[in-house]
C-alpha cells in the first residue's frame, strides 16, 4: 500500500515523446532529482541513527525503568512500532543509493514494503487511541477510573496490531521485483493485463490508505482535541493539562506535519497519467515526502523526552546510576593494578591489619 508511492516514483515505465530541444531541460530536472534524493538519503540515515536511539532508550524505559500505567503502555507500543520500522530503513537507503535497483530478492521487498505500511497505520491509531484516552482521562473521570485498566490497554493495543497487519497485508499480496533494463525494480504488481481494474485497485488502496491512515484519525484527535479545549476553559482552571497531555498533543501534530505531505502525494499519483509534468513532479518529490513522514519516527522519542517530565527524570537517574558505576568499577580497576605493582612482600604487610599505636 505505502509502498506503492513510496518507491513507484522511480518506477513507472510510461513512456513520453520528447521534443527537439528537450535534451538539456532533460539534463538539468535529472541533476534536481538526484540533489533531492540525496537529501532524502540523508534525511533517512539521520531517521535510522535517532530513530534507534530514541526509541530503544523509551522501549527501555517505559518497559523496565517506571511504573506499569495506561499512559506507558501506549507510548511503549507506539516506540515498538517506531523501532521495528527504523530496523528497515536500510532497504529503503540501499534502493536510493543504487540509483532505484532492488537488490534483496522479491520477499524483502513484500516485506519492507509490509512493515512500512504496518508503521503508519500502527502509528496514526495509537497516537488516536491516546488522544481519545486523554479526553476521557481528564473530562470522564468517574467512567475512567472504572475501565480504564492496564489489561484493557493491553487488549486495545492487540487490536490495533491486528488491525495495522491487515490493513498492510495488500503489500504482502502485490509487491513484486521485475527486472528493467539493467535494473530490478520493486514495485505494485496487481496481476492483470486490464489497466482498468489494475487502476480500480490502485485507487481502492490509496483511498484506504488515505481514510484509515490520515482522514478519520485527523478527524477524531481534532473533534477530541476541540472538546478538550473547551471543558478546560470552561472549567476555570479546574481541568489542568499535564505534561503527558501537552507531549501527546506535540507528537500529534508532529504526525501529520510529517505525513501530509506524502498523502498529498499519493492522491495526486492517481492522476499520474494526466500530464509530463506531473509524473515528473512525482518522480522527484516523492522521496522527499517519503522520507519526511518516515523521520516522524525519529521525531516521536525525541518528543518524549524533550516535554515528558517523568521520562526526563528517568534518564537523569539512570545516566547518573551508570556514572557512579562506571567510575566505581574504574576506582577498583585501578586499586588491583597498584596492588599488582606492588612487591608480595610488601602486600602482605598492607594486608595485615594495622596495630594501634599506644597513647603516650
Amino acid at each position: 500500500m505505502m509502498g506503492d508511492s513510496s518507491e513507484d516514483y522511480g518506477n513507472y515505465t510510461y513512456d513520453y515523446d520528447l521534443e527537439y530541444g528537450d535534451l538539456e531541460d532533460l539534463k538539468t530536472e535529472h541533476r534536481q532529482e538526484e540533489t533531492i534524493h540525496m537529501i532524502s538519503v540523508f534525511i533517512y540515515i539521520i531517521s535510522f541513527v535517532l530513530g534507534l536511539i530514541g526509541n530503544g532508550t523509551v522501549i527501555w524505559v517505559t518497559a523496565f525503568k517506571s511504573k506499569k500505567t495506561v499512559n506507558s503502555v501506549w507510548l511503549l507500543n507506539l516506540a515498538m512500532a517506531d523501532f521495528v520500522f527504523v530496523l528497515f530503513l536500510p532497504f529503503y537507503i540501499d534502493y536510493i543509493l543504487r540509483d532505484f535497483h532492488w537488490s534483496f530478492g522479491v520477499t524483502m521487498c513484500k516485506l519492507n514494503s509490509f512493515v512500512s505500511v504496518m508503521n503508519m497505520f500502527a502509528s496514526v491509531l495509537f497516537l488516536t487511541v491516546l488522544s481519545i484516552d486523554r479526553y476521557v482521562s481528564l473530562v470522564h473521570l468517574n467512567w475512567s477510573r472504572r475501565h480504564r485498566t492496564v489489561e484493557r490497554a493491553w487488549v486495545t493495543c492487540g487490536c490495533i496490531w491486528v488491525i495495522a497487519a491487515a490493513l498492510s497485508f495488500p503489500a504482502l499480496i502485490f509487491r513484486d521485483t521485475l527486472r528493467l533494463h539493467d535494473k530490478v525494480i520493486c514495485f505494485n504488481n496487481f496481476h492483470t493485463q486490464d489497466g482498468h481494474t489494475a487502476a480500480m485497485r490502485h485507487i481502492i488502496i490509496v483511498a484506504i490508505r488515505t481514510t484509515v491512515g490520515f482522514l478519520l484519525p485527523f478527524t477524531a484527535i481534532c473533534v477530541t482535541g476541540i472538546l478538550l479545549s473547551i471543558k478546560v476553559n470552561r472549567s476555570g482552571g479546574l481541568v489542568r493539562l499535564s505534561s503527558f497531555s501537552k507531549t501527546v498533543t506535540a507528537v500529534i501534530l508532529a504526525f501529520f506535519l510529517c505525513w501530509a505531505p506524502f498523502h498529498t502525494f499519493s492522491l495526486m499519483e492517481l492522476s499520474i497519467h494526466s500530464s509530463v509534468y506531473l509524473h515528473n513532479i512525482l518522480k522527484a518529490g516523492f522521496p522527499l515526502v517519503t522520507s519526511l513522514g518516515f523521520c516522524n519516527s525519529c521525531i516521536n522519542p525525541l518528543l518524549y523526552m524533550l516535554l515528558g517530565k517523568k521520562v526526563r527524570h528517568i534518564l537523569k537517574r539512570a545516566c547518573l546510576d551508570i556514572t557512579k558505576s562506571s567510575l566505581r568499577e574504574l576506582s577498583q580497576s585501578v586499586s588491583a593494578t597498584e596492588m599488582e605493582s606492588v612487591p608480595p612482600h610488601y602486600q602482605e604487610s598492607l594486608s595485615e591489619e594495622p596495630v594501634e599505636s599506644s597513647a603516650l
